[in-house]
């Protein structure tokens, strides 16, 4: 592939920052992306080198931009099967299986969701990052459900800016050990690194961890279980799973935050990200997407009934 190269006369009365100018000639790409093509000196004005982001641009000055094509992951396609809620030109949206991590790290280089992705659109490499192509948001190896990919550039900033502004509605199921202090409410609790346990997180107090917020519901109630509806308002890494081990009620079958030996038959933790309700690039409606339980929660579910 070769470079792509974008030129853009500056025709305006007012002067401007050179970054700010191009975001508008570029709105696939985020000002961040922009202004690493400047310093890395693939953005010229008059034909010479741009010196920095917030260099001023004049009326008629010409600017040109020449943007590489990405640079390729060193991620492997693999072909594992995917279960495709929807996809369109902008994004691809899974329903993940437990057991499947998200994306290559230390321990896990292979059979992740990344790899199954490329395998199954290999033109997703490089859209966002070569570590993580595609990827706005995540979910832990162990939660099943619905996880969307952006298809391009552009479709990634957007995506990625209705997680940042929090207008991505995200709805998951959680049976749990016990039952929280009241039936619905609303938890506020910073989430940081354990301290004590680097690889875990932990309830930190205020002002030494990120803000943590998550509503929920009871669903149903059974004699030493709950089934509970759970809206995070932020998303940070295990959250639902610590706010509900703040509640003192664990969810079940969590060996790091719960019970070390599961209350029921059950060989993951008792999570899924059951609803997620976005709205698309180029839409103006939101959409909902949906992923029933799956099969081995379900039987979890009518074990519980069943006995109790």
């Amino acid at each position: 592939m070769t470079d792509r190269i974008e030129t853009y006369h500056y025709d305006e009365r007012a002067s401007d920052r050179l970054d700010k100018f191009l975001v508008s000639c570029l709105p696939e790409f985020s000002r961040a992306r922009v202004q690493g093509l400047i310093a890395d000196g693939f953005v010229t004005v008059n034909g010479v080198a741009a010196k920095k982001a917030g260099q001023v641009i004049e009326d008629g000055d010409d600017i040109e931009v020449r943007i590489p094509p990405p640079q390729p992951s060193g991620l492997a396609a693999e072909d594992i099967p995917l279960d495709i809620i929807f996809e369109n030109d902008d994004l691809i949206v899974v329903n993940k299986p437990a057991g499947m991590v998200v994306h290559p790290a230390a321990g896990h280089y292979s059979g992740t969701l990344v790899n199954a992705v490329l395998g199954y659109d290999p033109e997703l490499e490089g859209i966002g990052g070569e570590e993580r192509p595609g990827l706005v948001h995540r979910l832990d190896k162990e939660t099943s459900g619905l996880i969307v990919l952006a298809r391009n550039e552009r479709a990634h900033n957007w995506l990625q800016d209705q997680f940042r502004l929090r207008l991505v509605e995200k709805t998951y199921l959680a049976l749990v050990d016990g039952k929280p202090p009241t039936p619905a409410g609303r938890v506020e609790a910073p989430v940081g690194r354990d301290p004590s346990h680097r690889k875990k997180m932990a309830i930190v107090p205020p002002g030494k961890g990120r803000e943590a917020i998550s509503e929920y519901k009871t669903l149903e109630s059974f004699k030493n279980h709950t089934l509970l509806e759970f809206h995070p308002r932020t998303g940070r890494t295990h959250q639902i799973r610590l706010h509900c081990q703040f509640l003192g009620c664990p969810i079940v079958g969590d060996a790091i935050y719960g019970k070390r030996t599961p209350t029921v038959t059950i060989e993951r933790h008792f999570l899924h990200a059951f609803r997620l309700k976005i709205i698309l690039p180029s839409e103006k409606q939101p959409r909902t997407f949906e992923a029933e339980l799956p099969e081995e929660l379900k039987n979890v579910l009518e074990e519980v009934e069943r006995y109790e």
